[in-house]
């Protein structure tokens, strides 16, 4: 028989004070059990409620990733979360990049030097993770609302995040899983949303002004697919050769240099040689 576990205490106050000045009406929600983040607030906002919101779960039954990949969640053993707010950007092209480069930023702010013994937290494009070796930590899913319930902003957008805080067992997975406690000892999923929530806000305000561009320098800091060669979806391969200032991957093929947008490809890096 199971011991149970003590009840996770959220930062809820705390985040509500930081974000509120910077999203009028904004409110925390924390639910002990839902489907899934995003699936709720998408039903919401087709409801027509498009309120600024950061809905947390404890677990989630039916979470899902890009491409319809399911995200399951243990109590404890994961940070699931999303963020649903109205926007009207000039330009929504290369959002994924922008929030993975608030997160790794708000996760590890100082990058690791060559001389210390810690793993780089980095971003595989267009919307995961990783840390070096190829672990993925987690993964961002954007999805997007318009016309419903919504005065003076483009669409209502839904920013789901998953992160592990443990590990999960990786039998039967494509990619090694990392963990938040890999990158910092002190990271459990109350102490990581705290870090997260202010500053994503803080980057999707500056996102909605002036788009990618500013951020693209960040991003390749962590672009864990500079240089090397890569997989395309449709066959194609190449190597990739960072983003352009929309956010499309650049990926040198032998037809030349590509750019590819997450709307209709993915990539998988090559494996290491072993030679």
């Amino acid at each position: 028989m199971s011991l149970p576990t003590d009840p996770i205490r959220w930062p809820a106050e705390a985040l509500w004070q930081a974000v509120s000045p910077l999203l009028e009406g904004f409110t925390v929600e924390i639910l002990p059990e839902v489907d899934s983040t995003n699936t709720e607030l998408m039903r919401r906002a087709r409801a027509g409620r498009c309120e600024p919101i950061l809905l947390v779960t404890e677990q989630q039954t039916a979470g899902r990733g890009r491409l319809g990949r399911q995200w399951v969640s243990e109590i404890g053993d994961s940070l699931t979360f999303s963020l649903g707010l109205p926007m009207a950007p000039a330009e929504w092209s290369g959002l994924s990049l922008a929030v993975g480069v608030s997160l790794a930023q708000s996760l590890q702010p100082q990058l690791p030097t060559a001389h210390e013994d810690r793993l780089r937290l980095g971003l595989k494009w267009p919307n995961d993770l990783w840390l070096e070796g190829d672990r993925k930590l987690g993964g961002i899913l954007i999805e997007t609302a318009s016309g419903i319930g919504l005065t003076g902003a483009d669409r209502y957008v839904v920013i789901g995040v998953g992160l592990n805080v443990r590990a999960p067992n990786g039998q039967g997975l494509s990619t090694t899983p990392a963990s938040l406690r890999e990158v910092d000892a002190a990271l459990d999923a109350p102490t990581a949303l705290g870090r997260i929530v202010p500053p994503l806000v803080r980057a999707l305000q500056a996102f909605a002004q002036h788009g990618f561009a500013p951020v693209r320098s960040q991003f390749s800091e962590r672009d864990l697919l500079l240089q090397r060669e890569v997989n395309l979806s449709d066959g194609q391969s190449g190597l990739a050769q960072g983003v352009g200032p929309d956010g499309a991957l650049l990926v040198q093929t032998a037809e030349g240099l590509r750019a590819v947008t997450s709307s209709d490809i993915s990539v998988r890096p090559r494996p290491a040689s072993l030679s």
